[in-house]
C-alpha cells in the first residue's frame, strides 16, 4: 500500500476493508490489477494491497469523508457495523459522497429491503436506498440474503438453534459470492446503474432443513426449536443487549417466518458465472480444510 497525492489516487474508493466483505473484495480488486482507495478509520489498520491507498474517515464524520472521497468517481459502501444510530451514519456519509461529486455508489443492502419490513435492520437499508436515490448520484443495491457461514454459530450448545421462525425459508448466501458479485459490479459499474440484485444461495432452506443439514454435514446432533416470539425475547434477555438490538435479532426470525426472505434469484449466477454455494457444500468444504 502506498500514499499519494490527491491528483494519482485511485478514482475506485472501498469501504470496510479491515472487515470480511471490503476486505474480500478488495484483495479480489487487488489480485486484478485495479487501484483503489481504501477508506478506513485507522490507516494502520488497513490492507497492504498493490495499488492501493488508504483515506482516514468514519460514515459519521462528514468533513472527513468529503476529503478522503474528493476524486472518487465509483464508491462501494459496505453497511456500518449495527448500531443504534447507524442510519443517520449512513446518510451523513452518502451527503458527504455526493458534496465529493462520486459519481456511482455500490450499497450493501439487504434482501426484501422495505420502509416496513419485518426485519427491523432491513428498514433502515431500505431508508439508505432511498437516500442514495434521492442524493443524485449514480446506484446499485446488492441485496444479500441472510449469511449462510452464521448458520452453524446459531447452534446452541444444547445442539439447538432457538428462533420464531416457523416453516418459513430462507436463501442463505456465502461471503465470497456476495464479495465476487461485488467485484463484479464494481469491474463494470456502468452497466449496472440503476440495479438491485438480490443476492441468495441456490435454495431457500427452512431452519429445520438447516439443523438438518449441519447435523448430517458435521455428526452433531443439531435440531432447530421454533420459539415463540415471547420466548425469544425472554431467551435473548440473558445477553444484556439493548433494545434496538435485541428487536433485530428476533426479527431476524420473524422475517423468516413472514416469507420475507424466501425466493431464490439467479443475480449471484449471473454477475459471476458460477452457482452459488450452497449450505452444505460450504460446511463440507469447511471441513475439509480443517
Amino acid at each position: 500500500m502506498s500514499d499519494a497525492s490527491a491528483a494519482d489516487r485511485p478514482t475506485l474508493a472501498v469501504t470496510g476493508s479491515t472487515g470480511w466483505l471490503g476486505g474480500l473484495v478488495a484483495r479480489d480488486l487487488a489480485d486484478r490489477g485495479v487501484r483503489q482507495r481504501l477508506l478506513v478509520r485507522d490507516v494502520t489498520r488497513a490492507p497492504d494491497l498493490p495499488g492501493s491507498v488508504a483515506a482516514q474517515c468514519t460514515y459519521r464524520d462528514g468533513d472527513a469523508a468529503r476529503a478522503a472521497l474528493e476524486g472518487v468517481e465509483t464508491l462501494f459502501m459496505v453497511s456500518a457495523a449495527e448500531n443504534e444510530d447507524r442510519l443517520a451514519e449512513h446518510r451523513a456519509f452518502v451527503d458527504a459522497a455526493a458534496a465529493a461529486r462520486v459519481h456511482h455508489g455500490v450499497y450493501v443492502s439487504f434482501f426484501g429491503a422495505a420502509p416496513d419490513a419485518t426485519f427491523t435492520l432491513a428498514r433502515d437499508h431500505a431508508a439508505t436506498e432511498e437516500h442514495l436515490r434521492a442524493s443524485g448520484m449514480s446506484w446499485t443495491f446488492l441485496r444479500d440474503n441472510l449469511y449462510l457461514e452464521f448458520i452453524d454459530q446459531m447452534v446452541g450448545d444444547d445442539g439447538l438453534i432457538r428462533g420464531p421462525a416457523g416453516e418459513g425459508r430462507a436463501a442463505v448466501v456465502s461471503h465470497a459470492d456476495i464479495a465476487r458479485a461485488a467485484v463484479a459490479v464494481l469491474l463494470d459499474p456502468a452497466s449496472h446503474e440503476g440495479a438491485s440484485y438480490d443476492l441468495t444461495g441456490p435454495e431457500a432452506l427452512t431452519f429445520a432443513e438447516m439443523a438438518r443439514t449441519v447435523s448430517e454435514v458435521t455428526g452433531r446432533d443439531v435440531r432447530f426449536h421454533d420459539e415463540t416470539v415471547e420466548e425469544a425475547y425472554a431467551s435473548r434477555a440473558a445477553y444484556g443487549a439493548p433494545d434496538w438490538q435485541v428487536d433485530a435479532w428476533v426479527s431476524t426470525y420473524t422475517a423468516v417466518a413472514a416469507g420475507e426472505l424466501d425466493g431464490v434469484s439467479d443475480d449471484v449466477e449471473r454477475l459471476t458465472g458460477r452457482r452459488p454455494t450452497s449450505l452444505r457444500d460450504h460446511l463440507v468444504s469447511q471441513r475439509g480444510s480443517r
